[in-house]
């Protein structure tokens, strides 16, 4: 049987749209920490921000810190793609 890594996949196919705040605030720890997968600050910004949206008041904390490393263009694209995700989601 074939075996898959699941750092292969992005975690938007693995956690479900109806996952709780909570989830995507880990999402955000685990790619601004590295944690089992590359460092990715804007990766990481996009589910602190889809965090906040949802409901996790911590992910605010960890938002604005991040933002203090990343450039304005980063953020930007960190801004649209929570947007993007939670249109469809």
């Amino acid at each position: 049987m074939a075996r898959m890594e699941m750092n292969a996949i992005p975690a938007s196919l693995v956690i479900p749209s109806e996952a709780s705040a909570e989830a995507y605030y880990e999402l955000g720890l685990m790619y601004a920490a590295g944690r089992g997968i590359a460092v990715d600050l804007v990766a990481a910004q996009k589910w602190f921000n889809i965090a906040q949206a949802r409901g996790c008041g911590r992910a605010a904390a960890h938002r604005q810190e991040l933002a203090l490393e990343m450039t304005r263009d980063q953020v930007a694209e960190a801004l649209r793609e929570a947007r993007s995700f939670l249109t469809r989601h």
